[in-house]
Formats: C-alpha cells, structure tokens, sequence
C-alpha cells in the first residue's frame, strides 16, 4: 500500500464520487470545547464511504476478468458499495449478507441488482467461507470489506480529501476521528494524510465490547473480539483488525477510543439537529468520541468523519427521541 495507488483510485474515482465537505455547528464546537470539522461520508453515493472502495476495486479488474462477475461479503455498507460499483460498470454482483443485517441495507443492496446471498451469522455460518467457495464455483472476483488492496486505496481517497479541506479550514494539526471496523478506511485515510498532511493524526474509534483495534494498538498484535453481535453499531462490528490493515494502523495510527451505543445514538441526534445530516450508529462513533470523550482528543481542533448513514427508521427514531436541547 502506498500513495500513489491510492491517487490511482482518485483519478478512477474522479467524476463518479462525490467530494463531501467539511462541516462544522458552533453548538457541536461547544459540546466538544473545542473546534469539530465533520467529513460527512453519509452523503456519498450508496450512503457510505464504502462506495469508495466498492467502485474502485471493481474499477481496477481487468476487463476480461471483470466481466465474469464480482462477490462480495458485507453487513451492509460494502455491500452496497460493490454492487453499485459493479453496476456501474455492467457486471453481476453476488453479495453474502448476514440474515440480521438491517432490512434498510439488504433491500437497497437487491434494489441495486446483487444477488444477495444471507447467511446465519449468529448461528456461526462463515461469510469468508462461503463467499469463497461461491467466487470458485461462478468464476468471480472476491472484494473482501477491508482487506484489499484497491479497497484501502479507494476509501484512502477521504483522507486526500480531508488533507486539502483541512488546509483550507487553516488546520494543520488535529486528531482525525474514524469510524473503524476491520481498518480499510482507517488505515486508507492515515496513508493518505501521511504523504499530504503530517500534522494529522488518525484516531480509530469504534463501539465499546467491540474495541479489537484499540485493544489491538495498545497490545502491540492483532486480538479478537468475543462475538460479532450485540451492538447497534452492526457497520463496525468485526472480528479482528486486517492483516492488511492492522500493520499500516499500527505504524500511523494514535491510540484507539470507545463509545457506549448511547453515545452514539446521542451524536446521530446532535449529527441530525445540528447539521441537517442522517448518520447511523456505526457512523457516529466518531463524532460521539469527539463531543463526549473530548478529554482523550488532544488540539483545539478535531476532524471527524461521519462514515454512513444507512440507518433502519426506527433506530433512527430511537435516536431523535432521546435529544433535548
């Protein structure tokens, strides 16, 4: 992994992705006492960053190979991001999604034209192995979620983003907050912020009970979490860091922080009222660790970047229903 594939990605990604901006609430810089830029990735195509990474790595295949189809395995998000990504480009698409996966993910993932395959995942079913034995039998592509190559180039295009956006903003030094699962948008955005923006330092954020990658960094090697469920935060729930990504995370990443659920469901309220913006759980945990951990955020700016905002209506309403002003 280096800079230049991830400028690769740009330049396929050019025209196709949306360039989300930089927002920002004086009521959130108070909350968090400090200056909060949010890179709301809500608002890209398929309603996560994970269009990034889908549509690059779809991209990247030869067209020979292409052709034949692609497969996927997702909660949701990458999901999503692969079958537009391979509808854009005029191949098939096979998803693994876990039978519990919010209704709102798997009816847009068929709606986009994947064949979407379920599978149990609380009853121990293995998305890795059947998505490799489907990609054998059909002749196609496997894009895992994280672990790929062109996935962390794709989704490292957020962080040329955030570079730039922040020197126009007049911030050169700041944490930079993201929502981690298996770490390609992590380990993506600190490649990229490396080579175009030093003075900031990515921070991975993920829910509490789920906190492998900071339990991970502070161990110095790879641990597991317990379970896959029992969070609202399904976007970020994994097993493991990647084997990819834990070593770039490791090398340029600041320590790790956590969030209760109710965190993050209280910065979807703050996300909604304040900015006019719809985030789900596993995409606020970021800007959660930034208004309600700001003790662990160092600088008198932050960067938070909102991952998604594919959310089931009545978490949502959940959500809404517990702000007061």
């Amino acid at each position: 992994m280096n800079i230049e594939m991830i400028e690769a990605a740009a330049a396929r990604l050019d025209g196709v992705a949306r360039r989300t901006p930089l927002l920002s609430s004086p009521f959130l810089d108070e909350i968090a006492g400090r200056r909060v830029l949010i890179k709301p990735e809500c608002l890209q195509h398929t309603g996560s960053f994970k269009f990034r990474g889908g549509y690059n790595s779809v991209a990247a295949i030869d067209p020979e190979t292409r052709a034949r189809g692609v497969i996927a395995y997702s909660s949701g998000n990458h999901a999503q991001g692969a079958a537009l990504g391979a509808r854009l480009h005029g191949v098939p698409a096979v998803i693994v999604m876990p039978q519990d996966a919010p209704a709102i993910k798997l009816a847009n993932t068929a709606a986009l034209g994947a064949e979407v395959v379920t599978y149990d995942r609380v009853g121990g079913e293995s998305r890795e192995a059947i998505g490799e034995a489907l990609a054998t039998e059909r002749g196609l592509t496997l894009i895992r979620p994280y672990d790929h190559p062109e996935v962390i180039a794709g989704q490292g295009t957020t962080g040329l983003e955030i570079a730039a956006q922040a020197t126009e903003h007049g911030v050169t030094e700041a944490d930079v907050l993201v929502c981690c699962g298996g770490g390609g948008l992590t380990s993506g955005i600190a490649l990229a912020l490396e080579a175009k923006a030093p003075g900031l330092k990515v921070r991975p954020v993920e829910p509490e009970g789920f906190d492998d990658v900071k339990r991970s960094l502070a161990s110095g090697q790879v641990v597991t979490n317990n379970t896959q469920t029992g969070s609202l935060c399904d976007a970020v729930l994994t097993p493991a860091p990647g084997e990819l990504t834990f070593p770039i995370m490791q090398r340029l990443c600041g320590p790790g922080m956590a969030v209760t659920d109710e965190d993050a469901l209280r910065a979807m309220a703050e996300a909604f009222n304040r900015l006019k913006i719809v985030a789900e759980p596993g995409g606020a945990v970021a800007l959660a660790a930034a208004l309600y951990h700001a003790a662990e955020v160092e600088g008198d700016a932050v960067i938070v970047v909102v991952s998604g905002g594919n959310v089931d209506p009545a978490v949502f309403q959940r959500a809404l229903a517990g702000f007061s002003d």
